[in-house]
């Protein structure tokens, strides 16, 4: 069975990877990665991509943020690069990280999805 994400009144197609990115900050311009995340709250569901979040530290080490995106497969991932890489506020916003430095590095894993294990609400 393919894990599928259902919230009140809405269902989404199964999930089977997720992007996990892994960045390390400048912990000084924590607004501006606030900012970078915040843009992809509206780019990347546009170009085909399943924003789980994006997450600033809060306790413990100061310089590593995340960024999880989820797609059904990795055909659906490159169709989503494509898409992205022709969207223009997702290009300017590239080019914002990139003029300001705030990003110092950035790997990207891709996970695959335990079924029964994703987007479960508390009992």
């Amino acid at each position: 069975m393919l894990n599928e994400v259902c919230r009140p009144r809405k269902c989404y197609d199964p999930i089977m990877i997720v992007c996990f990115i892994r960045y390390q900050i400048d912990p000084f311009a924590r607004d501006a990665f606030r900012a970078y995340a915040r843009e992809w709250g509206q780019i990347i569901p546009r170009c085909g991509g399943r924003l789980v979040g994006y997450f600033l530290p809060h306790e413990g080490t100061n310089d590593i943020a995340w960024g999880l995106i989820a797609f059904a497969g990795l055909a659906d991932y490159e169709a989503y690069r494509r898409r992205l890489r022709e969207d223009p506020q997702g290009r300017a916003n590239f080019a914002r990280a990139e003029s300001e430095r705030f990003i110092l590095r950035e790997e990207r894993t891709f996970v695959e999805v335990v079924d029964g294990t994703f987007g479960l609400d508390a009992a």
